[in-house]
């Protein structure tokens, strides 16, 4: 049996069983459903979910390869992770739950006025989109080379179809099946990987016992890297970046915390977030193990390591020296991040363009607010179908690189916002604030050429950090001459 029908076969039975997950999962659904989940989801669940919503096919096909020329210096951003949850857990989920807030960014407009709601909702809406995209392009792109290219069909029909199938699984459900869904994408996501460890691991003839070792004496399993402050993996700019770029991403993202809000409470919510931060490091180690073994085993058959080392996983689970079930695992951990992750995205995206962008919550028609989700739904599938193709004819950078580059320059306002609204009683002159928000990305890629230019200093993440100081500037200089009593203003 040739490889693409292998893949096909693969994706259509695991799409039967995401639909029918989804079908039992969005029966009775409405719009509170698709919004919030009727706030009804047991927190265990949730935590679960979120292992797998917080890894996408980025992560899946990305992160293997990055031990090429960073080893596991990624965990040390991920134990920033675990920080910026216990943030997340006891700054922002009581926030939100204490105003019953549908979108996030509604705080904002609670805080600030109606103008920096809109920017927020705005800055949500291009990093998720581009973001989404991201992730999925890599999806597509690897779908392409397997499957469609030896089909002889155009990348773009690979798009329409993948789409396709995203929204036909979320059009209903939304928050309640997405959850229920990622449930199962987290499962066969940590088991593609435990099994592909130990397939790739008894290709290389080590048995169980001698895996720690043998992965350990690689020169591509160092973890901390404290010897050069002006690297990109110097130990603290990893870890300190790790926790804000988790409270931005995961907290202050609406995709998100649309799931953490559907627990019944802000306690079950906060219990959600600690176990799923933790069991995330577990999950990523696992990744980036196989990785290790991965290059074990183009340097045992002589094969060069791909240029784009997103190619790694892909080109060893395909050899011909592998059995075929590492393939169909390798398709099986792929497609279903790349489903759950584009259509978590998009269910998010219609929340927040429908809820923060049009405001047709406000209307009180439910039949009108359903029609107009379903159109914005649709919508956001087309689009998300555009950038996606545009990607792949314009994109040179490593996938999941681009990711956090492209989420430092969008949620670095968002960051800024929040931490004034919530640590800042002054008000702000509201209608100045989306020139603020558009002008500290721009002013903060100088100063990251700056910095290189001049002093050699390589900028990592903590270009988020940058980005959310500058924002908060802009917003003190906002504030000069405003009276207290000019806005009415509820404090964090």
């Amino acid at each position: 049996m040739s490889l693409p029908v292998i893949v096909i076969i693969t994706i259509i039975g695991y799409f039967a069983l995401l639909m029918t997950v989804s079908y039992f999962a969005g029966r009775g659904s409405d719009n509170s459903t698709f919004f919030t989940g009727n706030r009804r989801a047991p927190w265990p669940v949730v935590a679960f979910a979120m292992i797998g919503a917080a890894i996408s096919g980025v992560t899946f096909i990305s992160v293997p390869g990055m031990v090429v020329g960073k080893g596991y210096a990624y965990l040390q951003m991920v134990l920033g992770f675990i920080v910026g949850y216990f943030v997340i857990a006891f700054v922002l989920v009581p926030l939100f739950y204490k105003r019953n807030l549908v979108s996030i960014y509604g705080y904002l407009e609670e805080r600030f006025g109606r103008q920096t709601y809109r920017s927020g909702a705005w800055l949500f809406f291009i990093s998720k989109m581009l973001g989404a995209a991201v992730r999925f392009f890599v999806v597509c792109a690897v779908l392409q080379l397997l499957v469609f290219d030896p089909l002889h069909i155009p990348f773009i029909f690979n798009v329409i179809v993948t789409i396709a199938l995203i929204w036909l699984y979320t059009v209903q459900g939304g928050v309640k099946t997405l959850i229920w869904t990622d449930t199962l994408k987290s499962f066969c996501l940590i088991m593609s990987v435990i099994l592909c460890i130990y397939f790739v691991a008894r290709n290389l003839g080590l048995s169980l016992a001698e895996l720690p070792a043998a992965i350990g004496a690689h020169e591509t399993s160092r973890m901390f890297f404290f010897d050069d402050p002006k690297s990109g993996t110097y130990f603290w700019k990893q870890f300190i970046a790790g926790v804000f770029m988790a409270i931005a991403i995961n907290g202050l993202d609406q995709d998100m915390m649309q799931r953490n809000l559907a627990c019944k409470d802000s306690r079950q919510s906060q219990k959600n977030m600690i176990v799923s931060g933790i069991m995330q490091f577990f999950v990523i180690a696992l990744f980036l193990l196989l990785g290790t073994l991965l290059v074990m085993f183009v340097d045992r058959n002589g094969i060069p390591i791909p240029d784009k080392t997103d190619e790694l996983f892909g080109l060893v689970a395909t050899h011909p020296t592998m059995p075929v079930i590492v393939g169909i695992l390798f398709v099986l951990g792929l497609i279903a991040a790349a489903y759950s992750a584009a259509g978590s995205a998009l269910t998010s995206l219609t929340t927040s363009f429908t809820v923060d962008i049009l405001g047709a919550h406000k209307h009180g028609d439910d039949r009108r607010l359903t029609r107009t989700r379903k159109i914005v739904h649709m919508a956001m599938s087309a689009v998300m179908g555009l950038v996606i193709v545009a990607f792949y004819y314009l994109s040179e950078e490593d996938a999941i690189s681009a990711v956090y580059t492209l989420a430092s320059y969008t949620y670095g306002p968002i960051l800024g916002l929040f931490v004034y609204g919530m640590f800042w009683k002054k008000p702000v002159h509201d209608r100045w604030v989306p020139l603020v928000c558009v002008l500290a990305p721009f002013l903060s890629w100088g100063v990251t050429r700056c910095l290189k230019l001049w002093w050699g200093y390589e900028t990592s993440f903590e270009l988020l950090l940058i980005n959310a100081f500058i924002t908060l500037a802009g917003l003190r200089l906002l504030g000069i001459g405003h009276k207290n009593g000019d806005t009415a203003t509820k404090a964090a």
